[in-house]
């Protein structure tokens, strides 16, 4: 891992890492798998015995429903993890998929509580639970009370922005999205016809271009007001005014897994 790894990029959005926090996570971020396109990472009802990481790649999280139907409640970036407080559970409620082909950390129990015994790190990580958290209700808003349209405008807003946060965004604000439009429609609750007329629709009002699987926002803040996109619950917006060790050596952010 270097300074330039999405997950150490990720995690200085809100705290300021030192030398010695980004080497512990380089350290405990050693033990590296690599998983081909759609493969499962996690099952229902395994028990948890690591945690994923996601290096490079696209994945998702996702149920399953009894006729066989999926809805996809979450896609996970580079920098991103896959359940970092699952040892507090008895087993998964859901299942963790490949969507492309991925490089995954695992991190034990040991991992885990090591970096959380960084002040820095630990507040980094609740940091990043509590934005998981916050999409999740963004998420719900987007399928139950936007229009189809908005609804893959606002995704793609958003896409554009956490990509970005961990540099994966063109100066143009081009992006890859090496997903399928049948993924998406089990992201937003759309048809696969429905989701290909949307694009087209986005496409044809010049508020995004597409080309493959690359992704080019040319009036970014048009596409934002199209769908009233507002990142604040993305928490990309660090007050620099905050005394960062003052509150990540407060007992409240010490956030230890037994």
């Amino acid at each position: 891992m270097s300074d330039r790894d999405p997950f150490i990029l990720k995690l200085e959005t809100f705290a300021a890492l030192d030398e010695g926090d980004r080497d512990l996570l380089r350290d405990r971020c050693r033990r590296i798998v690599a998983m081909r396109a759609k493969e499962e990472i996690v099952q229902e009802g395994a028990d948890p015995q690591v945690v994923h990481l996601v290096l490079s790649g696209f994945a998702c999280r996702y149920k399953i429903l009894a006729d066989g139907s999926r809805q996809i409640v979450a896609f996970l970036l580079p920098g991103d993890f896959c359940d970092l407080h699952v040892f507090i559970l008895d087993e998964h409620d859901h299942n963790i998929a490949t969507l492309t082909d991925c490089r995954l950390a695992l991190l034990s129990r040991e991992d885990v509580t090591a970096l959380c015994g960084r002040p820095r790190v630990a507040r980094a990580l609740w940091w990043s639970t509590l934005v998981d958290q916050a999409i999740l209700r963004e998420w719900l808003l987007n399928i139950g009370r936007r229009s189809a349209e908005e609804r893959v405008a606002h995704l793609l807003c958003e896409l554009l922005e956490r990509l970005r946060n961990v540099g994966l965004v063109s100066a143009d604000n081009s992006f890859k999205l090496p997903v399928t439009q049948g993924e998406l429609a089990d992201t937003l609750g759309l048809t696969v016809v429905h989701v290909n007329r949307m694009i087209r629709n986005l496409r044809d009002m010049d508020l995004i271009a597409v080309s493959g699987r690359q992704i080019m926002v040319p009036d970014v803040e048009g596409l934002k007001r199209f769908c009233g996109f507002r990142a604040n619950y993305l928490h990309l917006e660090r007050d620099r005014s905050r005394p960062d060790d003052a509150l990540a050596e407060s007992e409240a952010f010490a956030m230890r897994v037994d």
